[in-house]
């Protein structure tokens, strides 16, 4: 079987990197990507003026723009790219789109490499580890390649071998990128409310994680352990005597894409069945096992011809705790409840919403998507509507989605997306729900009498509470501190008309004090100065004309 890899040759594809051609590279990428968004900011850049199609369609042209330049920029930038994919809360729609879709196919590096690594790490030549090693990878790609190969005890397995100097080219590009997250921290624009230096961190765990084999083997071998007792998933096994950091070889199990439709149908496969499975599957990793796939995109399932699935590539896996599970638990009853308080409460103990001082227009962008979520029965709902709600809920709110959370969504929206492209009647839902009720029975049953007291405690509490929150609210009074927020929208039309009128005053008045400049200047025989003073003329007049224009739009609003 070939490899289908990109002809495209990279700067980055070498064993000895530069560190000051990749920060060349790396800040103008930077530099290039803040000047696109200084651009869309303005609304003169806009032919014709800005609407909110236009720049919807500009956000989507810098967020291609954007994959693109990461998938040339690289290995680091490509699992960058694919970890801010979920990362909703800081970056629009549109980037997220784009961004998950990063899949890297670059050229294959050759097998004098692969043998000089195979033989560095495991100490013996290559032909005295295998009987046969194909020189041609089943597939490439920018954090390493995989070949099929047979042991001397005549099993058939796939050795994954990594590229040369990924790791040196890793500590380049993150020393590069650290440098990076502080100019963003420190950003006028991007740094207030964002945590650039904790992103910084996540992403160097989860790329070192990623590239440590050894971890992947143990992630294969805990993963194959949660299912042993489940006869329609495989997951392949370790032959830990040919595993190091850097190559890791793989019981061979070859299965149908589980994308490849057609060929699904031509094996005679129940593609509803499968749909089926693949959710189940999901559904018991996380819910039951708290340690599920965090990447499981079409390249990475598969189908026996017996109709088993087959998982592969566990480099990037997610865990939940038991207690971030009872809080889960906590927010999707708060949610069936369409209790907005309830789901804010839960949502800050598992620090996935930063709280602040007024809460309220969080509280009603909430309950108003509460109110839209559950317009349709629980098992008719959409993954990907839903994640669409709560990106466009979470952008510019203090919403900090944890990692986990957001690999959780991606994956189920992924699942989503598969399962009606194998079946079209599929409903992700109608298969949860029956794992959710049995979650929250477990949580309502198990736990009654804990429930009861947690109730009891917390009207004690308040009662108790009344007489001295009472008290703080009358000192508060009587010292002048109490601060009482309220909104009049005629109070503030009125003031952002005043406003205008004084900003697009003044800009009168300098146009009007130009051109008198011109004239005089005109006449006293400095053409090039009144000319100078004319063209300042005509740009305080436009800039005036466009403070008025704005102002008239926003009053047309309402």
């Amino acid at each position: 079987m070939a490899v289908l890899v990109s002809s495209k040759q990279y700067r980055w594809n070498r064993e000895r990197y530069s560190r000051w051609r990749r920060s060349l590279d790396i800040w103008a990428f930077v530099l290039r990507f803040l000047a696109a968004q200084w651009l869309y900011e303005k609304s003169w850049s806009y032919r014709g003026g800005a609407t909110p199609e236009k720049r919807a369609n500009r956000r989507r042209r810098i967020a291609i723009w954007v994959r693109e330049n990461l998938l040339d920029l690289g290995p680091t930038f490509i699992k960058v790219g694919q970890l801010f994919s979920t990362r909703a809360d800081i970056f629009p729609a549109e980037y997220v789109e784009e961004l998950s879709k990063l899949q890297d196919q670059v050229p294959a590096f050759s097998l004098e490499q692969v043998a000089q690594i195979i033989e560095t790490d495991l100490g013996k030549p290559l032909e005295k580890l295998f009987l046969n090693f194909e020189a041609t990878p089943l597939a490439a790609a920018s954090l390493g390649q995989v070949h099929r190969a047979e042991l001397p005890t005549g099993e058939t397995v796939v050795v994954k071998v990594q590229r040369p100097g990924l790791r040196q080219l890793f500590n380049i590009d993150l020393a590069i990128v650290k440098d990076i997250a502080y100019y963003f921290q420190n950003h006028p624009r991007w740094g207030p409310g964002r945590d650039w230096l904790g992103i910084y961190e996540e992403c160097y765990r989860i790329l070192f994680e990623e590239i440590d084999y050894l971890n992947e083997g143990r992630n294969a071998d805990e993963f194959r352990r949660n299912f042993r007792d489940v006869p329609w998933l495989k997951v392949p096994r370790v032959y830990w005597r040919y595993c190091s950091a850097r190559v890791l070889t793989l019981e061979y199990l070859p299965g149908i894409k589980i994308s490849h439709y057609s060929a699904l149908d031509a094996a005679g496969l129940d593609r509803k069945r499968i749909a089926e499975l693949n959710a189940r599957a999901y559904l018991e990793q996380v819910l039951n096992h708290g340690f599920f796939h965090a990447d499981p995109h079409p390249g990475n399932i598969a189908v026996d011809p017996d109709g088993s699935l087959i998982f592969y590539d566990f480099g990037m896996m997610g865990r939940i705790h038991p207690q971030t599970k009872e809080k889960l638990v906590q927010t999707l009853m708060s949610i069936v409840e369409r209790d907005a308080d309830g789901v804010i409460e839960s949502l800050v103990e598992l620090k996935a919403l930063v709280p602040q001082g007024d809460m309220g227009p969080v509280r009603r962008s909430l309950q108003y998507v509460l109110d839209n979520l559950l317009d349709q029965p629980f098992e008719m709902q959409s993954i990907g509507t839903i994640s669409e709600d709560l990106y466009a809920l979470a952008y510019d709110q203090p919403f900090r989605f944890p990692a986990t959370f957001t690999f959780v969504m991606r994956a189920f929206s992924t699942l989503e997306g598969l399962g009606r492209g194998l079946d079209r009647d599929f409903q992700f839902f109608s298969i949860a729900t029956p794992y959710a009720l049995q979650m929250m029975d477990n949580r309502s049953n198990g736990d009654l009498l804990g429930q009861l007291g947690r109730q009891a405690a917390k009207m004690s509490n308040s009662a108790l509470s009344l007489p001295r929150r009472v008290e703080e609210t009358l000192t508060k009074i009587e010292r002048g501190d109490l601060v009482v927020r309220s909104r009049s929208l005629e109070t503030e039309r009125l003031l952002r008309r005043l406003s205008a009128q004084q900003v697009s005053g003044n800009y009168h008045i300098l146009t009007g004090s130009f051109l008198i400049c011109g004239t005089i200047l005109l006449v006293s025989g400095y053409g090039w100065l009144s000319l100078l003073a004319g063209i300042l003329a005509g740009v305080t007049g436009w800039r005036g004309w466009r403070v008025w224009q704005k102002h008239e739009r926003f009053e047309r609003m309402f």
